[in-house]
């Protein structure tokens, strides 16, 4: 197929990770003197926002417990933060709150923050935190809790607002977002370069670099490049667990109570933390009957129509279908009493 039109750069993908890599490609070209957004090109078979972007529940943080995302979150933090109205970000801070098993992982996440200049406070002994957590929600209650990791960074984003606010910055630059084109193949030089890109819509010539940011669709992306299936995994010790298989789909479990979002407010009437919490303290019911005994955890924060959060998910068996997207919403059928549950356990307004 000969090329139909050509870039110096095509991104795949037009959800948050493709549309920012090809706003900042466009400015570092354009500070550097070597090109500008006109030579960046976005392409979607969808539209922006229709992947996992538009869906997800957008909270920003920096507790992760691999070192390396440390200094990538924190940068990511100061973009959310340099511009907060473009890309509805809500800078209203993080709390992760663990049983006593959490305290050396959540303690080394605040060690590395502290070494990065990353504002947080780490608070410890089951006392401490709940005096800390009272500071700000006097009817916190829940139990079981012994370490507290605040982020005074952090917040959480409107998801399709954000993407709108990074196509609108994309547009700004110059670059070419292109919707319902979709990628159906490479055209590759002996060497294994990509040299273009089969499209719905025509083949388009790549004159430096094609970057691949389709989210859960990364599997085709996988397949279509002939990678392999299985992956060697190094374990922490140093073991070699060999044949991994390369991709592993997980169903979040989220929803939404509709309730006057004011209700869940701080001690002075402001906005709240999104709140991690993590326990092994018994979850019952308001009713007393028992939901489980062992470590559990849910994430909640204030929406514009009342409280959205979720809990652990649940990995997917056998072969994902991603088409229409998202192919399931499923949550198992205790979900909506295990999230009540444990948000009348955090805090007696939402008995």
């Amino acid at each position: 197929m000969a090329p139909s039109m050509s870039a110096r750069y095509v991104v795949v993908g037009a959800g948050i990770h493709g549309l920012s890599t090809a706003y900042h490609l466009a400015q570092e070209l354009q500070t550097r003197g070597l090109g500008s957004g006109a030579d960046v090109i976005v392409l979607d078979k969808s539209k922006p926002g229709a992947g996992a972007s538009g869906i997800a529940c957008g909270v920003v943080r920096n507790n992760y417990f691999q070192p390396a995302m440390s200094e990538l979150m924190q940068a990511c933090v100061e973009e959310w933060e340099s511009d907060p109205a473009t890309y509805a970000y809500n800078p209203v801070g993080y709390i992760a709150l663990g049983a006593s098993v959490q305290e050396a992982d959540l303690t080394a996440t605040y060690e590395r923050q502290e070494r990065i200049g990353y504002d947080s406070e780490l608070v410890l002994g089951a006392d401490a935190v709940d005096a800390h957590m009272k500071s700000l929600f006097p009817d916190w209650r829940a139990q079981g809790v012994t370490v507290c990791l605040h982020e005074r960074q952090g917040g959480f984003a409107f998801n399709l607002e954000s993407v709108e606010g990074l196509h609108g910055k994309c547009r700004s630059e110059g670059v070419e977002v292109l919707a319902g084109v979709e990628v159906t193949g490479f055209a590759e030089a002996g060497d294994g370069t990509i040299t273009a890109l089969e499209t719905s819509d025509g083949a388009i010539a790549v004159g430096e670099q094609v970057v691949i940011a389709p989210g859960p669709w990364a599997r085709a992306f996988w397949k279509l490049l002939g990678l392999p299936d299985t992956i060697d995994v190094r374990t922490p010790s140093g073991e070699i667990v060999p044949d991994r298989p390369m991709w592993t789909y997980w169903n979040l479990q989220e929803g939404e109570i509709e309730i006057d979002p004011l209700l869940f407010a701080t001690a002075d009437g402001g906005a709240p933390p999104v709140i991690h919490l993590d326990t092994d303290a018994p979850l019952l019911t308001d009713d007393g009957a028992l939901v489980t005994d062992e470590l559990w955890g849910i994430y909640f924060k204030r929406d514009r129509h009342g409280v959205q959060g979720g809990a652990s998910p649940l990995v997917v068996a056998g072969d994902v279908e991603l088409d229409p997207y998202p192919s399931t919403t499923d949550v198992d059928p205790s979900f909506p009493d295990m999230w009540c549950a444990a948000l009348s356990h955090s805090m007696s307004r939402f008995e």
